[in-house]
């Protein structure tokens, strides 16, 4: 937010994830042009029964804006393993289980990894979906990419999800999870994808 601007100058874009670690991350990436306005409480969580990053988020952008009238925000996030043939893939937030915890989804990935020592042996990527969706029908979908690998065991205790576990190749060795969130946001697949989406809506807007 520029020095001065105050929340209510600022257009109203709701998101459609109650994941509060995700909602921390796009408030610090989007919240110097946005009023960042967290899942309605009283929204029910959306089946993510999509096959693709993309028909999830677009499904989680929808619910959100019909239920709000306003501009909705949705992501999805997938780890392909080149090892694991592209697994845990649109299931990663629930590759050990429907229910999963993120240390039960990191002990089935090493779990399945573990005959693997060789870094290059265990490459992977993150790759982030994230439509925005305005009342009237209108979208824009990008998408961010980082690739890296998959390391032999937790690293760091920042971040969310598989962060501990995974180095991306364009960073200096450290997991996500030992950066901090600023250091993160030089280098992730969200941060990538949300710099498309603020050159999308500039030109939407203008």
């Amino acid at each position: 937010m520029s020095r001065g601007a105050q929340a209510g100058d600022l257009v109203p874009l709701v998101l459609a994830t109650g994941n509060a670690d995700k909602v921390a991350e796009l408030r610090l990436l989007l919240g110097h042009r946005y009023e960042v306005r967290p899942r309605p409480a009283d929204l029910a969580e959306t089946v993510e029964d999509g096959e693709t990053l993309e028909a999830n988020a677009e499904k989680k952008a929808r619910e959100v804006v019909d239920h709000t009238g306003q501009l909705a925000v949705a992501d999805d996030t997938g780890l392909f393993v080149d090892a694991l043939d592209g697994r845990p893939g649109v299931r990663t937030g629930r590759f050990a289980g429907p229910d999963a915890t993120y240390d039960e989804n990191i002990d089935r990935l090493l779990a399945d990894l573990a005959h693997l020592d060789d870094p290059a042996a265990r490459r992977a990527e993150f790759r982030t979906v994230i439509v925005a969706r305005w009342p009237d029908g209108r979208q824009i979908v990008v998408d961010g990419v980082v690739a890296g690998w998959i390391c032999q065991q937790r690293r760091g205790t920042a971040g969310f999800g598989y962060d501990p576990v995974f180095v991306p190749l364009e960073g200096d060795g450290r997991s996500f999870a030992e950066m901090a969130l600023e250091e993160k946001n030089q280098l992730s697949h969200r941060a990538r994808a949300i710099d498309e989406l603020l050159v999308e809506l500039t030109g939407a807007s203008s």
